[in-house]
């Protein structure tokens, strides 16, 4: 079992010369994942470098459900999985986030940066993929609005959960508050 902030990537999943033959079930989605972007690559995106992406599962993730990294330095893309989401959601619907990194490993690739404006907007009916994927944690806080009702989840204790009397509601200027995750 890797620790809480460990993460496996495709390639120790294939070096087993140190550990027995038995796949991990990270090194198994891991494999999955590349697979998929590899059949959807070849229809869409057939000069993105599968091969060359850096493939990870992050067992820390809990906002969103992958998370593309790039490295203009060297070129390196890295699609980061979170082990939560596939496991909250099941490969179905998983599969749809695998998608949506390899649009961001696309943009990367032709642009050397990656958004969800236009260019991104143009794949995602193509790919079966939406901008955004579903809870799959529960937030440990929520910044609610006094006046409007407006709710924003939050995962980290960050400067506004600490400090909400400091901070305004971007929607309508309202004073905010902040319940713990379980709704008190």
């Amino acid at each position: 079992m890797l620790s809480d902030g460990a993460k496996r990537t495709l390639t120790e999943c294939a070096d087993t010369t140190e550990r027995d033959d038995t796949p991990t079930p990270e090194c198994d989605l891991l494999n999955r994942a590349k697979a998929h972007a590899a059949d959807v690559a070849v229809e869409h995106f057939p000069d993105l470098p599968i091969d060359e992406i850096v493939w990870e599962v992050s067992h820390r993730r809990q906002r969103s459900a992958g998370a593309t990294k790039y490295d203009p330095a060297n070129g390196e893309i890295t699609i980061s999985l979170a082990w939560d989401a596939f496991e909250q959601h099941g490969w179905k619907q998983f599969s749809s986030t695998v998608r949506h990194e390899l649009i961001h490993a696309w943009q990367y690739h032709e642009f050397g940066e990656a958004d969800h404006e236009r260019t991104f907007d143009r794949w995602t009916d193509a790919l079966d993929t939406t901008q955004h994927c579903e809870r799959f944690t529960s937030p440990k806080w929520w910044l609610i609005c006094d006046d409007c009702g407006g709710r924003i989840p939050r995962y980290r204790r960050s400067k506004t959960v600490r400090n909400p009397e400091q901070y305004s509601c971007s929607k309508c200027g309202g004073a905010i508050r902040v319940e713990g995750g379980n709704g008190h």
